[in-house]
């Protein structure tokens, strides 16, 4: 008779003779109350040293040297660049300590990063000399370790593949070129705008300044108007002429000469007719040498003058 327990687990399967035999494994002592577990033999290790030969012979590479290339050779002497190098890196590492308290000191012998910078020379080092004694070795073989010169070397890929490649490697540089020109371009357009408002600046500067100094000599601060010389003379489009960058005198246009004895040179005309002070000084003059005044012979009358040209 079996009994279920659940519903298809393998697991729930429960059967009578099974709890008949655990009773009676428990009444002969042969199990203890409490969990129960099956116990397993355990394997003994066994040291085959004839065993563990063999298998080392059928896993172990029996070819030529060539095939092989394997090395075991002691380090390569240390250079003293190395010996630099170590110095510098450790040099470094104290001065990190001694920079910052927040890392805890340890000792150079025991230090990690000290470490893995040894242990990268040693693999420099061992490196190094395996090379020495492979090249010797390829040597003694009779084994050519340079390419020649005139070595040719066929593509394993075709050349469409390879003209594909060149045109993306010229597009990348030529896209390279095309950025540094523009980067160009747009530093000397900053640049000369800079230079631009240097320039306007300077000339702002210079014009403030004039129109002060004249405000100045209107006051009667000032006593002359020497500051003017300085500037240079601008024509009537309100451009000032550059001068010669050689200091020499410019030569005048005939024709400009000839229109201007003739017409004048420019200039404001309004107000050209009022009395100056040397005007004023200059007729004042002519009035006491002329008729009537102190100065010289008087003019005689206008009958006088008829007597004078009849009797002539």
């Amino acid at each position: 008779m079996t009994d279920f327990r659940g519903d298809d687990s393998d697991s729930s399967y429960v059967s009578y003779d099974e709890d008949d035999e655990l009773r009676e494994a428990l009444a002969k002592g042969l199990l203890k109350p409490g969990l129960n577990v099956l116990a397993k033999d355990k394997e003994q290790p066994v040291n085959n040293p004839a065993k563990l030969r063999s298998a080392l012979e059928s896993i172990i590479l029996k070819a030529p040297w060539i095939e092989r290339m394997d090395l075991v050779n002691d380090l390569a002497p240390l250079t003293p660049e190395l010996a630099i190098q170590i110095e510098k890196h450790e040099q470094k590492r104290e001065n990190q300590f001694k920079g910052n308290k927040k890392i805890p000191y340890v000792a150079p012998e025991v230090d990690p990063v000290l470490n893995d910078f040894k242990r990268e020379i040693l693999f420099h080092r061992q490196a190094q000399a395996a090379v020495v004694e492979g090249i010797k070795r390829l040597h003694d073989l009779g084994i050519v370790t340079k390419r020649p010169d005139d070595y040719f070397a066929e593509m394993a890929k075709t050349d469409e593949h390879m003209q594909r490649v060149r045109k993306v490697l010229l597009d990348k540089q030529e896209g390279i070129a095309k950025s540094e020109r523009t980067r160009q371009l747009r530093e000397q357009r900053r640049i000369g705008k800079l230079i631009q408002r240097q320039a306007t600046e300077k000339r702002d500067e210079q014009r403030r300044k004039t129109l002060s100094d004249i405000k100045k000599f209107r006051k009667g601060k000032l006593s002359n108007l020497d500051f003017l010389d300085d500037d240079e003379e601008a024509p009537a489009g309100g451009k000032k002429r550059k001068a010669s960058a050689r200091g020499t005198k410019r030569q005048v246009n005939p024709k400009r000469q000839a229109r201007n004895a003739k017409f004048g040179f420019g200039g404001r005309k309004k107000g050209s007719k009022r009395n100056t002070k040397e005007s004023f000084l200059a007729d004042g003059r002519k009035k006491k040498s002329g008729p009537g005044g102190g100065g010289g012979k008087q003019r005689l009358g206008k009958s006088r003058r008829a007597q004078a040209k009849n009797r002539k």
